[in-house]
């Protein structure tokens, strides 16, 4: 077999099933080409160039792009930009555009129900009665600290069925209005039981703000914390689109023809994610909030401590914080991502680092978190491994081809196609692989993960996967070949007709329709379309994803499709046109 080398970065889209949440972990064991820590971190120009070639690889110079800033010691070190504000008008991304900030929202509202706490105007042990008192139980009995900490049980508003489609979220909603929109609903699980990342809760927060200081959530946050800070940009978004230096906000493929975002009211996200800003505007807040200009060093520690549910477990998130370390160290910070916008910032301690990331896109070249660990990291003096693509002949992996177990449940495979090699973790889509030399394998710049292949000491394949390139090591013995796939079948025209169509799929749209070939393709709502091959009696594979997706009814249009992915499954029933 021939040698192969490839370069690019491949952009197959994942057919996501569930929405992201934030998840932490400790550092367990030395990765094996873990870099030995700097004695002295690298210099602030050393930091430029490091920044420089990180957004140079990550963001196209012609499509949506990044603003970056680097924060040490309280001052900042650099800033920088790539990429265009806006596509249509010609505007560069400069240090100084604003950008919608998704999730980051929630630490400023959980400083402002810590500063009410302090204060004694309310108890992180309040329950939600005493604000609400015909909230419906379970909800009822969580308490303020519960719902900063996502273990409240309500029901998250953003994974209702149907509830983000475009017709709910153009419009503005009260504080009132959203509320009533979730509170019915089922709770998961009772308060306290289980960590689910839920913005239901940070809109409850919102509104207990309200109810407290007498106030929109969005006035008090200006008059308690934007304003005496001296954040100019950082705001509510409800307006946005008219404040000076605003980024378009993109969906798609990150090059220049991306698309603008289909649109959503910023009163929507509320409390959980409405507000925009800069990345210098940020890290003056992370300076604030991180040395003891927010809330006393209490309450601050209250802020950064992980949460614990009923059954004594912890979990790696504090108040509107995520505990996610760097390359071994402690680290404290948040993203967000909202319609064509993507953000992430990240503090560690123990250098007095803060670096932020945003992108005007929801489906970036380069995701924000992976920039901005890669330049975080370096500027502590501890990189991440750097690969350079190299031949690599596929008989010479023959013998690794096959599956392999993931440490949480699972399994990853590992085979080569069309003259490039792939790896595909259950229910996510095949992603391209670059050999690196000594059997080990990266997935370019979308992503910090990286594996070795070896053989054990009885000769089995074995492969070394460190997830998200930090040091630690998940090992899985190769459990078998990949089993063929079922082969694809014809079906009537008339028949596909019957499974064209709208469904609700969890928060999202799913619109099956006939692509430019006369098949079926499938189209998530933020996602690019993908290819259903036909494989039994309305059954489909999706071809660039690990699932099956089936039709249910017999005769007239489908009532529902049924989605299979990782072991799970998600029904999604006919939306009414």
């Amino acid at each position: 077999m021939r040698k192969v080398l490839k370069t690019g970065a491949s952009a197959l889209a994942v057919l996501a099933m569930t929405m992201a949440g934030a998840a932490a972990g400790a550092a367990a064991a030395q990765s094996p080409d873990a870099a030995a820590t700097s004695s002295q971190a690298p210099s602030a120009a050393e930091i430029a160039t490091i920044a420089e070639a990180v957004l140079a690889e990550s963001y196209p110079a012609d499509g949506p792009g990044a603003a970056v800033v680097v924060m040490r010691g309280g001052k900042v070190i650099y800033t920088g930009a790539r990429g265009m504000a806006d596509l249509a008008g010609g505007t560069a991304i400069t240090p100084d555009t604003v950008f919608r900030l998704g999730s980051i929202t929630k630490q400023f509202a959980a400083a402002m129900i810590v500063q009410l706490a302090q204060e004694g105007k309310l108890s992180l042990d309040d329950p939600l009665a005493k604000f609400f008192p015909d909230y419906p139980q379970p909800g009822s009995a969580a308490t303020v600290r519960q719902l900063l900490q996502h273990t409240s049980g309500i029901q998250s508003y953003t994974s209702m069925p149907g509830a983000m489609a475009p017709e709910n979220i153009a419009k503005p909603r009260t504080t009132a209005e959203l509320i009533a929109w979730f509170r019915d609903q089922p709770s998961p699980h009772k308060p306290g039981e289980a960590w689910e990342y839920n913005n239901s809760g940070y809109v409850l927060l919102g509104a207990i703000i309200e109810q407290v200081t007498g106030k929109p959530w969005h006035q008090a946050l200006e008059e308690r914390i934007t304003g005496p800070l001296g954040l100019a940009t950082i705001r509510y978004g409800v307006g946005g689109e008219d404040t000076p230096k605003m980024a378009e906000g993109y969906s798609g493929e990150a090059t220049a023809a991306a698309e603008i975002a289909s649109p959503i009211h910023m009163s929507i996200p509320h409390a959980a994610g409405a507000l925009i800003g800069t990345v210098g505007d940020l890290a003056k807040w992370a300076q604030a909030l991180h040395h003891g200009k927010v809330v006393d060093a209490g309450h601050y520690a209250l802020m950064i401590a992980p949460g614990t549910t009923t059954d004594g477990k912890t979990h790696s998130y504090g108040f509107g914080l995520a505990l996610d370390p760097l390359r071994g160290q402690p680290a404290i910070g948040h993203g967000g991502g909202i319609n064509g916008f993507s953000t992430d910032s990240i503090y560690v301690p123990s250098a007095d680092l803060f670096v932020a990331v945003f992108t005007n896109s929801d489906s970036p070249q380069t995701g924000p978190g992976v920039a901005m660990r890669r330049i975080a990291a370096a500027a502590i003096g501890d990189p991440y491994p750097a690969f350079t693509a190299q031949e690599a002949d596929p008989a010479d992996y023959e013998p690794f081809f096959g599956i392999y177990p993931v440490a949480e449940g699972g399994e990853r495979r590992f085979f080569f196609k069309d003259g490039a090699f792939y790896a595909q973790r259950q229910g996510g889509g095949p992603m391209q692989v670059w050999p690196a030399g000594e059997g080990r394998f990266f997935y370019g710049s979308r992503t910090l993960s990286w594996f070795r292949l070896r053989r054990a000491e009885d000769g089995t394949p074995v492969m070394d996967f460190m997830p998200d390139g930090e040091n630690e090591v998940q090992t899985g013995k190769r459990l078998g070949p990949i089993p063929p796939e079922a082969a694809a079948i014809d079906v009537p025209r008339a028949v596909l007709e019957r499974y064209a169509g709208r469904y609700a799929l969890g928060p999202a749209t799913l619109t099956i329709a006939f692509g430019p070939g006369g098949g079926l393709i499938a189209e998530l709502t933020g996602q690019p379309p993908v290819t259903l091959t036909p494989i039994g009696a309305g059954e489909f594979r999706v071809e660039e994803v690990d699932a099956i997706l089936v039709f249910e009814g017999e005769e007239g249009p489908a009532n529902a499709a049924v989605l299979k992915q990782a072991g799970q499954e998600m029904r999604a029933n006919r939306v009414a046109e």
